[in-house]
């Protein structure tokens, strides 16, 4: 029997995290010679406040998604994936070159076309580390950092010996054909009456990740492959005795993990910057695996993470701002945040643990 109700477990050892995080973070605040309260106001109206600032938060909740999803599948097999900046970035390159290079009636099809671009190369670049892991013992953890580097390194080569235009002493692709630009939430809002900014980000690929969202939970749930690749996270051991394979289910968990991280170029590079571009991942590889962990490896709790961690970025944003709160505060926040959800876990588990198995004596 379980210790407690799993609502307890996806639901109120989150929130009590995140409280925790708040109260610290408002010490920190208060340390400094702010208001914590206005400060809190601030990101809240910044964030979500308008529409402006909702484009902003939708933008990068969409980039969270993605790589929020893309370490949750691997969770679910029991891999530690944390090269989905790296499969980010390479995504990056499958997006640039199939707008580039393909001359496209209309952006639906470019956008088709150039996400599966995008998985394919972040799929590529995860199935090395998921080959080493499977068939030479490497661990997971290791290889795919070392692959976020290397796929800086290759980027970094091919943006400025191959993809540059020439004379631009910039290390970036040329702008995106007009055909290709995807419609940003405003366009697509307009025509039923709703006035969304102009200005902001947001566009369909925030649909897309949704899309995404319902279709991880479609595959670890309600197909044979996902039963597969739970019950080799589960339990390695009962998985081989089922007659499952460790070599299949390791590479299969990571192709369509480092799939999901690629595919996050298509709100950053296709959909925003309208350009591949060194950096255009900005840590987000990273902040997925907060993400994952905050949402419990469900794609709705990792999409609740996600619009979370857009609010703080963009609520951050503000705070830089407005106020004389450094940025390199906004970072302890979301640091205080990550900590309390993913490290410090058992710290609130343990406790809630104890009492609902009081509770459930008390009623026998």
């Amino acid at each position: 029997m379980d210790k407690m109700p799993k609502w307890a477990d996806v639901v109120l050892i989150p929130l009590i995290s995140l409280i925790l995080a708040a109260i610290l973070s408002a010490l920190v605040i208060l340390g400094i010679g702010e208001d914590p309260i206005a400060a809190v106001n601030l990101m809240v109206s910044g964030a979500l406040g308008s529409t402006y600032g909702w484009g902003y938060t939708l933008y990068y909740a969409t980039n969270f998604l993605f790589t929020g999803l893309a370490v949750s599948v691997a969770f679910h097999a029991r891999l530690f994936n944390i090269g989905g900046e790296g499969q980010a970035m390479l995504g990056g390159l499958g997006v640039a070159l199939v707008c580039l290079y393909i001359p496209w009636p209309h952006w639906s099809l470019a956008l088709i076309f150039a996400s599966l671009g995008a998985a394919l190369f972040g799929a590529a670049w995860a199935a090395i580390p998921a080959y080493l892991q499977a068939k030479r013992g490497s661990h997971i953890v290791i290889t795919t950092i070392m692959f976020n580097f290397i796929a800086a390194a290759v980027l970094n080569y091919v943006l400025v010996n191959l993809l540059r235009p020439e004379g631009s002493m910039d290390p970036a692709t040329a702008r995106f054909p007009e055909a290709v630009h995807l419609p940003s939430l405003h366009e697509l809002l307009a025509p039923i009456g709703i006035e969304f900014s102009k200005a902001a980000p947001a566009n369909v690929s925030f649909l897309v990740a949704v899309a995404a969202c319902i279709a991880v939970w479609l595959l670890i749930w309600r197909t044979k492959l996902g039963y597969e690749i739970r019950a080799y996270g589960n339990s390695e051991y009962g998985a081989l005795y089922a007659g499952i394979s460790p070599v299949k289910i390791t590479m299969v968990a990571m192709l369509i993990s480092g799939g999901l991280a690629g595919m996050m170029a298509t709100n950053n590079v296709m959909g925003e910057a309208e350009r591949l571009v060194l950096n255009s991942t900005e840590g987000a590889g990273f902040i997925g695996i907060a993400v994952a962990l905050m949402g419990r490896s469900h794609p709705f709790g990792v999409f609740l993470a996600a619009i979370l961690f857009g609010f703080l970025y963009q609520g951050g944003a503000e705070l830089a701002l407005w106020t004389s709160i450094p940025r390199e505060l906004i970072v302890v926040i979301q640091a205080l945040v990550i900590l309390f959800t993913g490290a410090l876990d058992n710290m609130v588990r343990g406790p809630l643990e104890r009492i609902f198995l009081a509770l459930r004596r008390g009623k026998a």
